[in-house]
């Protein structure tokens, strides 16, 4: 059976959900990104107030922008304080990550009544397989994207961008291609003309580090990789790599779509509106980082999961990161047992520096049902003392005497 996949991805998502709120919004530049405190006022004459980039002080990172705030340069992921430099009279709209999940839903769920073949890849993008869809080998799979795009249309009011090739890598590639509203099908004979002449970094799975090493090789379009010598490439990144490299430019992938998948690892993070000091900041740092473990804790029982290895994620002022784990005795969901290996991890980090961002993961994730079927979660007493201990474990202030591995304060 000849293979069709598609990769759909919503336009601009977040920006998109928010200009149906707010139409009067449409054509103008608008970033989305920062607190509830952003939000629209209603003015008496019924028209709305909003906030200007140029108004946000902070150390917040734009969560995503219009097509319209690209232009100047606006992406995710950049520090608003940048964005505001670039595009000061874009409209700052806050983040509703409610909003956003409800028409992820109804996005998806219009797809699966055209196509019922999905793997969920996030938010905002899925894949569908269409090989054994009827019809659709017919005209390479245009006509069931057209019904796609239409469905999500209806059910949503938002436009999305699908490519259509025989397999995932190519399909990601693809739809990306003719944003936004776009259809693009491809073919492994379209891939000299329309998939070499790309970046590197557009092949999903070329990160930031990858792409310098390529670049100092001479190599910085995909077609440039599909005719380097694959033994060069084996010898310069490692055997795994190197091949998957040589692979990818030539655009093979045989991964199928996978309608489900079991999750690696659950984190809670957040990051700063100003950089915190260790022991001067040490009762909000504590009090945020409880709530993360707390919340981490909540996060794992509602998808029915416990947790081996919890670790740590810290950002510094000079944008080094550290990360650090631990691996438990036994699997759990509980945000103070949670919370403790967190602290434990701590304190093999040199904390001298201030803190932009503090983040908390949960890793040798296993499903509740399973642990339970062989009673690795039996509810066990502790020990008077061990209770006791625990209690006062929960009562020591993080963050007070941690500032080196070895246990010096930070000055």
């Amino acid at each position: 059976m000849r293979r069709l996949i598609a990769h759909l991805d919503m336009d601009a998502f977040y920006a998109s959900v928010e200009l149906l709120r707010y139409p009067e919004l449409r054509g103008l530049p608008v970033v989305i990104g920062g607190g509830r405190d952003r939000q629209p006022r209603l003015l008496s004459d019924g028209t709305r107030k909003f906030f200007a980039l140029r108004d946000y002080v902070g150390r917040g990172v734009v969560t995503t922008s219009t097509y319209e705030a690209r232009k100047f340069g606006v992406f995710s992921a950049m520090g608003m304080m940048k964005s505001a430099a670039l595009a000061p009279d874009a409209v700052l709209l806050p983040v509703d990550f409610d909003e956003y999940r409800k028409y992820s839903r109804l996005f998806k769920a219009a797809v699966r009544e055209v196509a019922p073949i999905v793997e969920d890849r996030g938010i905002d993008e899925i894949y569908v397989d269409l090989s054994a869809l009827p019809g659709a080998a017919d005209d390479g799979g245009r006509a069931a994207g057209l019904r796609m795009k239409a469905s999500v249309r209806e059910a949503t009011g938002l436009t999305c961008s699908i490519g259509i090739t025989p397999n995932k890598l190519l399909s990601k590639i693809a739809s990306e291609l003719d944003k936004p509203d776009g259809l693009t099908l491809l073919e492994h004979a379209d891939i000299p003309a329309r998939i070499w002449p790309l970046a590197a970094r557009k092949v999903n799975g070329i990160g930031p580090k990858a792409a310098l090493k390529l670049a100092e090789m001479g190599l910085h379009t995909i077609g440039d990789i599909a005719a380097a010598d694959p033994l060069v490439l084996v010898a310069r990144f490692g055997r795994s790599f190197g091949a998957w490299l040589h692979e990818a430019s030539h655009g093979r992938d045989e991964r199928p779509v996978v309608t489900q998948s079991e999750p690696v690892s659950i984190s809670r993070e957040t990051t700063f509106e100003r950089d915190l000091h260790a022991v001067r900041d040490r009762a909000e740092l504590g009090a945020v980082f409880t709530d993360l473990c707390s919340k981490l804790g909540g996060d794992l029982s509602r998808k029915g999961y416990a947790a081996r290895t919890i670790g740590i994620k810290l950002r510094f002022d000079d944008f080094t990161t550290a990360t650090r784990a631990q691996t438990l005795p036994a699997h759990t969901l509980d945000g103070r047992e949670i919370r403790k290996a967190a602290g434990q991890c701590l304190k093999r980090v040199d904390l001298s520096r201030r803190l932009r961002l503090l983040g908390v993961r949960a890793a040798g994730l296993e499903k509740l049902s399973d642990l339970v079927a062989r009673g690795a979660l039996e509810s066990r007493p502790r020990p008077a003392r061990a209770r006791r201990d625990e209690h006062l474990a929960d009562e020591l202030p993080l963050f007070a005497s941690i500032g080196s591995p070895s246990g010096t304060k930070p000055a």
